[in-house]
């Protein structure tokens, strides 16, 4: 009986090596080499040689066709729908509605899909798609979580979209190893990728995230897809956001809203709307930020509190952004205006639970923080958008028109600038104008 191989593979790099080692030799990371074993008495397969084809040849058979999924919000992250052709990687906590945006997809496109679900049986996806209202006859069901098997079933089936749910409760029954190994999720992964390019069908793979909030198994199988969606979700609030971390026919960090349901995802036409629903008016240390994310601007409101420090050192709180630039604004603010901090709590908060990583959020934080500590409310119909450097001044952003002409369409009269940013596209838009060159200009025209 022929002897196994040993080998030990990376879960953050997918790298494999002959002997164990507490620290990777390719990426650098600790503790994350795991034993797996291959079976040496595997049948070798033969491979057909694909042949070259000319530039134009292949732009003459119409490439990058997309498949629509019905839903506006996914189309939009995707790029405009699913490419044939396309490998896409789909993350998220468990519970955030992986599986129901998954059987949503089946019910908008209007092609043979298949619907691979290793962790449920075909009776019990049948029965929460029927809770979903899922109407779709082009839809067929298979338990099955054997790779080899799977391929059969496209062979027969001759799908155009083929969803895997979930890529862990898949595996290689030539692999010495369990579902959900690095080993059996990197084989798994590739095999996939292969019947993806070969037979131009567009593979949709569900994956779960660790305690990290990373996709479980080996990080080269985000290298592998041409797309990495997660779904995001807060327990506090009924809404979802599918945002796309890498898009290789599209733009990345997009995002899609829904709200969840009993009836599964509705799609959230308006989000700034939604986020600005229960705006507080008139109330010191709030101030409302145009959002871009992606090609979407989205209103958001930002709450600040700023409070006398009662115990040790003083807090610095902040919900939906960067700690640590928090406390360059708050240093600023310290240090260029006069404003004490040293016993003194900040609180910070972006309504609604959206995270924001965009250096334009800076001024609305700093002068939601300046108002709650001066208690001095900052006019509702103001919106304001720059990046503050450390010397108090007011730096340029980008897409300063799509954001203007969002917080003009929700009725917003002013809106405070970077004096760097203004052009005479930005002074067409049906809003009045106020440009600053330093943090202190802000202040004399807010306070």
């Amino acid at each position: 009986m022929a002897k196994a191989k040993t080998s030990f593979l990376c879960s953050s790099c997918g790298d494999d090596f002959p002997k164990w080692n507490g620290k990777c030799p390719s990426c650098g990371e600790w503790g994350t080499l795991s034993e797996f074993k291959v079976s040496k008495n595997k049948s070798i397969k033969t491979r057909s040689i694909r042949e070259s084809k000319l530039l134009n040849d292949v732009l003459s058979t119409n490439p990058g066709e997309r498949i629509k999924t019905g839903m506006g919000e996914a189309d939009r992250v995707l790029g405009g729908g699913i490419l044939s052709g396309s490998l896409i990687l789909l993350g998220g906590s468990p519970g955030v509605g992986k599986s129901t945006l998954s059987l949503h997809l089946c019910s908008g496109v209007n092609v043979k899909t298949l619907y691979i679900s290793a962790e449920e049986s075909e009776e019990q996806v049948a029965i929460r798609a029927q809770r979903l209202k899922i109407d779709q006859k082009l839809l067929f069901l298979s338990g099955e979580n054997e790779i080899d098997g799977i391929g059969n079933h496209i062979d027969r089936i001759k799908p155009e979209l083929v969803i895997i749910d979930s890529i862990q409760t898949i595996m290689n029954s030539g692999l010495d190893s369990l579902p959900g190994s690095p080993s059996q999720i990197r084989d798994c992964g590739q095999r996939l990728l292969e019947i993806s390019k070969q037979q131009n069908i567009s593979i949709l793979i569900v994956g779960h995230v660790t305690k990290e909030g990373a996709i479980a198994g080996p990080k080269m199988l985000e290298h592998m897809v041409d797309t990495v969606l997660y779904m995001e979700g807060d327990d506090r609030f009924d809404h979802r956001i599918l945002r796309s971390i890498k898009n290789r026919f599209g733009t990345t960090h997009e995002i899609g809203l829904f709200q969840m349901d009993e009836l599964g995802l509705k799609e959230v036409l308006n989000p700034s709307k939604m986020f600005l629903a229960e705006r507080s008016l008139n109330i010191a240390g709030t101030s409302i930020y145009p959002s871009l994310e992606g090609t979407r601007p989205i209103l958001v409101e930002v709450q600040a509190l700023v409070s006398d420090t009662n115990y040790g050192s003083p807090q610095r709180n902040v919900n939906g952004y960067d700690y640590k630039r928090l406390a360059m604004l708050i240093a600023v603010l310290d240090n260029r205006l006069g404003l004490t901090f040293a016993n003194k709590d900040v609180f910070v908060n972006l309504v609604g639970g959206l995270k924001v990583d965009d250096p334009a959020a800076d001024l609305s934080i700093l002068s939601a923080i300046a108002s709650s500590i001066m208690n001095k409310p900052i006019d509702k119909d103001t919106v304001l958008l720059g990046e503050v450097g450390l010397a108090g001044e007011i730096r340029s952003i980008n897409r300063l028109k799509q954001r203007l002409i969002e917080a003009s369409a929700l009725g917003f009269k002013k809106a405070i600038v970077p004096v760097a940013s203004i052009n005479e596209k930005i002074k067409s838009i049906d809003i009045s104008l106020e440009s600053v060159k330093l943090v202190k200009d802000v202040f004399r025209s807010l306070f």
